[in-house]
């Protein structure tokens, strides 16, 4: 099964373009070349220049708050397992804590390192952070991997807290709502919203049929539009039916 995930408003967009960056970062860093290693740091500048569009932190802090207040009002519900929930409270409780605890702005300790900057400054040009433009650059690149996955990360250590909240507002959000199984007739599936608020859809299918959605929604109507691609990749439309699972998602 493939799960293809459209959000409804800018907030989640840029929550999901993170998370698309930190997968991407935790499988470079863990690589030993020195081009892979360049490509988690680069991923880090990537990282602050997505976060620095938004005051993330205290936007994670107020949806984490409102999460725990609306987890406790379950507290006098029977149908609720009351270990469950006290670990996902406890959950919620720390990461906000490390997060409160994170002093500064986001990456300001990357922002206040020259070094640093002066790479990214070069990594911004095509091909600028060549041995003959940062010698010093080059001259770390030789390290031992083991040394370089140590800096790299004690780089990003200060990110971690925002990282931990923004996984843990997402989950929360995934599993705030439940699949239904849907029929995109002819390829095409239309279904009104009345204007009712959510923040992301999740729609999930077999890999196998080779579809590809096309999804554009607002509070008024969600559309989906399944494609499939030729030989030169190019997307047409798909006229047969494709089963799939919808799932809306809001806090």
């Amino acid at each position: 099964m493939i799960v293809y995930e459209y959000p409804f408003n800018e907030r989640i967009r840029t929550l999901l373009r993170l998370e698309d960056l930190y997968e991407k970062f935790k499988f470079f860093v863990h690589q030993e070349h020195a081009m892979q290693h360049h490509v988690a740091l680069a991923t880090i500048f990537d990282m602050l220049e997505v976060a620095g569009r938004a005051d993330l932190k205290s936007d994670l802090l107020q949806e984490l708050e409102r999460q725990k207040q609306s987890l406790l009002s379950y507290r006098s519900n029977p149908n609720v397992a009351a270990d469950m929930l006290d670990a996902v409270l406890l959950e919620v409780e720390t990461v906000s804590a490390a997060l409160v605890a994170a002093q500064g702005k986001t990456g300001q300790n990357v922002r206040d390192n020259e070094w640093l900057m002066s790479i990214r400054g070069r990594t911004i040009i095509p091909g600028g952070a060549c041995e003959f433009d940062l010698p010093s650059y080059y001259a770390w690149q030789k390290r031992p991997a083991e040394q370089r996955f140590n800096d790299i990360v004690n780089w990003f250590a200060p990110l971690a807290p925002l990282f931990d909240a923004l996984a843990l507002v997402l989950r929360l959000l995934r599993d705030s709502g439940g699949p239904v199984k849907m029929i995109a007739i002819a390829g095409s599936y239309q279904q009104m919203l009345q204007g009712k608020v959510y923040q992301m859809l999740r729609l999930t299918m077999d890999e196998a049929m080779g579809a590809i959605p096309e999804i554009s929604a607002n509070k008024y109507m969600l559309w989906v539009r399944f494609t499939t691609q030729g030989g030169d990749l190019k997307p047409k439309p798909l006229e047969e039916d494709v089963p799939f699972e919808l799932t809306l998602c809001n806090f």
